[in-house]
């Protein structure tokens, strides 16, 4: 009798229950854990229907209030956890977390308790899958992001000579020009930077006369700018035009950026016989022409190029701004408040402190913004100021949890395009991405989100 109910079983069931433990078998190389486990709960609950409706007798009578509830399963196992209350959220969330994707832990009957050392060899897997995110990282880190030694010392030893050269030329043909010395800044000269030694900043400050100007912050202007200001001429009643050098550069009562830059250009793109002098230190030197700012090219070896940005600065009182301008051409006279230096040196501040891994992720993430497109409007500024945020949520960043930074750091960067602002960690009403357009940051916020379920896709590059 036992045989032939067991047949009849098989009978009714019509091959169901074995389709369903095929699928849930093959479940996971087809969707992954995640995938896998979801569609595990869905599928349990509907298999434990089917084998309680062909196992019940076939009277009518017997459509009870039990019956009806275990039809109705379905429809809160598959509804989407928004509609779920908290505790419901809780519960389904620590579910999805410890549910095994193998498949033959569907089979077992599902009163029984799981195995205890099921969740220890879970926690084993996601160990492996760190470190084998962490030995990705370095490789990539190795092979992809560091410069050689000898590439950044030839690159920092051409600005060098070019920053002598245009200084003594500066002084010698207009001595009248009001300057502070000249000086190298940027990622290549802080060792922060990625990939190819390919760019570097020449910073050149303004002599200002402190009775002469003002910075006015761009939060009080009438265009309401936090994180940039404008430069305001005063006294012009007992010190009038031409007192200062840089009044043939004020325009509407301000200094303008873009009228110190073009006065710049004719200095040195106009002036300045770059050939004969490029001649003579080894390289060939031309200025970038068009270009918003002035960029000079300088190729110092046959297959090696640095860009040198020349960028005026403007320092009052506190206050440090440069002349690089807003991607809105109606800020035009608005000076950029620099913020690059606190910036970088409350970075590397905590490096040494705890010789942390924190400068090794920044320059890892830059690196993955310059090989994919879609985060190229991710710029430094913005990962160092993301890192500088997780920092104060995170106090270990030793080298051995480069991995779980690295991950926490792009689940910061997801969250922040997600609600379309970052703050500044120097001041925080300053909001970095005002810049961006809608469509950029969530361009960028999607490529991210993807890529969190498998970060290794970042690491991939053209070379």
């Amino acid at each position: 009798m036992a045989g032939a109910g067991e047949k009849k079983g098989k009978k009714d069931d019509n091959g169901i229950g074995t389709a369903i433990d095929f699928v849930l078998s093959n479940a996971r190389l087809v969707l992954g854990v995640g995938g896998a486990a979801m569609l595990g709960i869905a599928t349990l609950a509907v298999k434990r229907m089917y084998d309680r409706a062909i196992s019940a007798p076939a009277s009518p009578s017997r459509t009870s209030q039990s019956g009806k509830r275990s039809w109705e399963e379905p429809n809160w196992l598959g509804s989407s956890t928004r509609l779920l209350n908290s505790d419901m959220k809780t519960s389904v969330s620590r579910s999805l977390q410890t549910l095994p994707t193998d498949s033959s832990a569907f089979e077992s009957d599902p009163v029984c308790p799981k195995p205890p050392t099921r969740k220890s060899q879970m926690d084993l897997k996601k160990a492996r899958l760190r470190l084998s995110l962490q030995e990705k990282l370095f490789a990539y880190y190795r092979k992809h992001v560091a410069i050689p030694p000898t590439e950044q010392s030839c690159a920092k030893q051409a600005a060098v000579d070019i920053c002598a050269e245009l200084r003594n030329f500066i002084n010698n043909k207009f001595p009248d020009m009001q300057l502070r010395d000249m000086h190298l800044s940027g990622s290549l000269y802080d060792d922060l930077q990625v990939v190819r030694a390919d760019h570097i900043q020449l910073m050149v400050p303004l002599l200002m006369e402190k009775n002469l100007w003002s910075c006015v912050p761009g939060e009080q202007t009438i265009l309401n700018l936090p994180g940039f200001c404008l430069v305001r001429r005063e006294n012009v009643e007992y010190f009038p035009r031409g007192t200062s050098y840089w009044d043939r550069c004020v325009v509407g009562g301000y200094l303008c950026p873009k009228s110190v830059i073009a006065t710049f250009e004719k200095v040195v793109a106009g002036s300045i016989n770059w050939p004969a002098i490029g001649s003579i230190l080894g390289y060939v030197i031309r200025p970038v022409v068009p270009s918003e700012s002035l960029i000079l090219e300088v190729q110092y070896e046959e297959d090696r190029r640095l860009f040198i940005d020349f960028l005026p600065l403007v320092v009052l009182e506190e206050h440090a701004a440069v002349a690089k301008a807003h991607r809105l051409p109606h800020y035009g006279n608005m000076w950029r408040l620099s913020q690059r230096g606190a910036e970088t040196a409350a970075l590397m501040g905590r490096d040494q402190q705890d010789s942390g891994c924190r400068c090794l992720c920044l320059k890892i993430l830059k690196a993955i913004c310059r090989y994919n497109l879609p985060l190229s409007h991710l710029t430094a500024s913005h990962l160092t100021n993301i890192l500088l945020h997780t920092c104060e949520k995170e106090s270990d960043w030793s080298h051995g949890v480069l991995a779980d930074r690295f991950l926490q750091v792009l689940r910061e960067t997801v969250g922040h395009l997600e609600k379309g602002a970052l703050s500044s960690a120097m001041d925080p009403k300053v909001d970095l991405f005002s810049e961006l357009t809608a469509e950029e940051i969530d361009e960028m916020g999607y490529f991210l989100y993807c890529s969190l379920s498998e970060p290794e896709v970042l690491l991939r590059t053209e070379d």
